[in-house]
């Protein structure tokens, strides 16, 4: 096998282009890349050039290790006051008969059927519902808590989260402090889509702003609570746009150090108002993962969401820049599936989630919610 040295000598002595050799350079010598190198990339790397990079970069990071944890998601409803064009998932008040509540009962029920199962953390996102307010999951939090002191709750979007600041009247500073005053721990990554604000405003207009997810974000990390950050990739945006979102993270990230992760996010168009757009290919999403894990140099791991992308897909990912598959192995989530993922009925045991990763060399460890070590699996 290739060492990192050795790899990285093979590649500076091909026959790549004078300006890609130069990108090399200078991630091999730790040096960060520009938005114009990040675009590059996009446009003239080669995915063999691109998965030696990303390697090179997620093995210096993370070593040979994939990280997995045991959580399950809690979608509360999917009732929701915003209609992004990309979205599968929700529905709008008018469209009730297609639509869910749980009661908070329902809810509770949940939680408690996992009594005695050694999941670290429930998962809380859904739609935006205008009756289910700030003080209402906060107190929901509240009592999952009572039922369950050691579970770490990471919950709600920005998107959810501006809109119930807003009808709550109140700062976001205010709204995250009641939260995590009654129990909430992080945040997901949802809600960041694309943060060019042309593309923003053709795709999901009516909900928050880049700059508001942004804010969100920075405010919880200050409170310290750490976050997630996404993208959704592969449909009416370009290259440049990738590259100005996550140039937006990167910076906010050399200010907070708060985000444990980058979720690249792969748009689906099943049953939803872009249809009519052509998926991206494995290679693209290959491409993207490597780029990603090129580009976003401080961020610590890069998260490659199997039930989303498929088994196979989730398995290649891993030699290009990923270290972390998520766990979901008893995964409830509709908000992928209904958007025509390639699991329809996402479920791993741990044997089998760690078998996945044995089977491209890499070494499974199941993490909590902060990446800290639960097991190792060798």
């Amino acid at each position: 096998m290739l060492t990192q040295t050795n790899s990285a000598q093979v590649l500076l002595n091909s026959t790549i282009s004078k300006e890609l050799k130069q990108i090399a350079e200078k991630v091999y010598s730790n040096e960060r890349i520009t938005f114009d190198e990040g675009v590059l990339l996009f446009e003239k790397g080669e995915l063999g050039y691109l998965g030696s990079l990303a390697n090179y970069v997620r093995e210096k990071m993370n070593g040979n290790y994939v990280y997995f944890n045991r959580n399950f998601h809690v979608e509360p409803t999917n009732i929701c006051v915003f209609d992004c064009k990309f979205c599968s998932y929700s529905r709008l008040l008018k469209q009730k008969e297609d639509g869910w509540e749980l009661s908070e009962e329902e809810i509770l029920d949940k939680v408690r059927s996992y009594d005695g199962k050694p999941v670290t953390e429930v998962h809380i996102v859904g739609g935006v519902h205008p009756k289910m307010g700030l003080m209402y999951f906060a107190n929901l939090i509240k009592k999952i808590k009572e039922i369950r002191p050691e579970i770490h709750v990471k919950a709600f979007t920005a998107v959810e989260l501006e809109y119930m600041c807003r009808k709550a009247k109140v700062s976001y500073e205010e709204g995250l402090r009641i939260l995590k005053e009654h129990g909430q721990d992080s945040l997901p990554g949802g809600g960041a889509e694309i943060f060019d604000e042309v593309i923003r405003k053709q795709i999901c207009e009516d909900k928050c702003t880049a700059k508001e997810w942004l804010d969100i974000h920075e405010t919880a990390h200050k409170l310290g609570m750490p976050s997630n950050a996404t993208i959704l990739y592969g449909h009416i945006e370009k290259y440049e746009h990738r590259i100005d979102h996550m140039d937006r993270l990167r910076t906010l990230q050399n200010k907070t150090k708060g985000f444990n992760t980058f979720i690249p996010l792969k748009f689906r168009n099943k049953e939803n108002q872009m249809s009519n757009i052509a998926e991206t290919s494995v290679i693209e999403d290959l491409r993207n993962y490597a780029v990603s894990r090129i580009y976003m140099d401080n961020f610590p791991h890069l998260k490659a969401y199997w039930p989303m992308i498929g088994r196979s897909t989730a398995q290649l990912s891993l030699s290009f820049g990923v270290d972390d598959i998520d766990g979901t192995i008893d995964d409830s989530t509709k908000i992928y599936t209904m958007a025509g993922a390639e699991e329809q009925n996402p479920a791993l045991t741990t044997l089998e989630l760690v078998e996945l990763i044995k089977q491209v060399n890499r070494i499974p460890i199941e993490r909590d919610t902060l990446y800290n070590v639960i097991t190792e699996f060798n």
